[in-house]
């Protein structure tokens, strides 16, 4: 990782999450490798296009996958009567993160069944045989407390070397529409604080994290003129952004993500605009485990 922490080189991951959601999601997704900036994806284990998505990351060998832990919105990899307090009967987790998140945390007894379900679903992707790079969470989920320190238990025990340490710089923050506003706010204070738990921990295990994340706050929104905008103020060190592209129509980004603007996400990846802009920054693409710096 000495390549990552250089501190005088601007360096940067970009990432698209749900790779294995669906169908949309996954072609956005390569096309965004292939044609655009595109350098790691995180996968959905129990998405609908798993098996789908495993086979296009083998045939796209340079494009690093990580985890894409999901506990909320999704579907768990055990089946449901193992995990009566986590899932309903068809084996599909809470839709609210609030509320959600506050079981996670209150519900002492759940622990048990996270544990057991989060190392599912890393020994699913390992079953792949597709390495693992980092990982990450649906909905940031890996930062919640309470999995936090069960995966803290879990990646030294399967040679997990990167994280996503997601927290954003609100004074920092291009967008300028308006929207938002106290939800920006929020988010970057949930997750300053949500960092300063993981940060020391990550450190003392020897597990790589970026120096700061970027989509946070414009989540769904990451169209090429925001884009262009976070590439301007780019700090030297490690930066990772991460997009949700899509190729429409399709039903699941519909279901799951109806106001995200996963084609307009998808056209910043492959936008000429963007691929001049980190030329002419002088920015080093790569991924979590350290590759293709050199290279870009």
């Amino acid at each position: 990782m000495t390549a990552l922490r250089d501190p005088a080189i601007k360096k940067l991951i970009v990432n698209a999450d749900d790779f294995g959601l669906s169908g949309g999601a996954n072609r956005a997704v390569i096309r965004a490798y292939q044609e655009g900036i595109l350098t790691s994806t995180s996968l959905m284990v129990k998405g609908r296009a798993f098996a789908e998505a495993v086979s296009l990351a083998g045939e796209n060998p340079g494009l690093q996958v990580g985890l894409h832990l999901t506990l909320l919105q999704g579907q768990a990899v055990l089946p449901p009567e193992e995990l009566p307090g986590l899932v309903d009967r068809e084996g599909n987790f809470p839709t609210d993160p609030v509320l959600t998140g506050m079981r996670y945390f209150f519900c002492r007894s759940l622990r048990s069944e996270l544990q057991r379900e989060i190392e599912a679903q890393i020994l699913r992707f390992r079953e792949t045989g597709l390495p693992l790079s980092h990982i990450d969470g649906h909905l940031n989920i890996h930062m919640h407390p309470t999995v936090f320190a069960i995966l803290t238990e879990l990646m030294p025990k399967y040679g997990i070397k990167s994280f996503r340490l997601t927290r954003e710089n609100l004074a920092q923050d291009p967008a300028t529409d308006g929207t938002r506003r106290f939800g920006r706010r929020l988010d970057a204070f949930i997750f300053a604080r949500l960092a300063e738990n993981c940060r020391p921990v990550l450190k003392k295990l020897g597990i790589f994290h970026s120096d700061e994340v970027k989509g946070l706050l414009n989540s769904g929104k990451m169209t090429e003129a925001y884009l262009l905008k976070v590439l301007d103020c780019l700090k030297p060190g490690c930066t990772e952004i991460y997009f949700h592209p899509g190729c429409l129509p399709d039903p699941e980004l519909a279901a799951w993500m109806p106001d995200y603007l996963h084609e307009e996400e998808l056209a910043a990846l492959t936008s000429p605009k963007v691929r001049e802009k980190i030329t002419e920054q002088g920015i080093q693409l790569g991924t979590y485990r350290g590759e293709g710096y050199n290279d870009v």
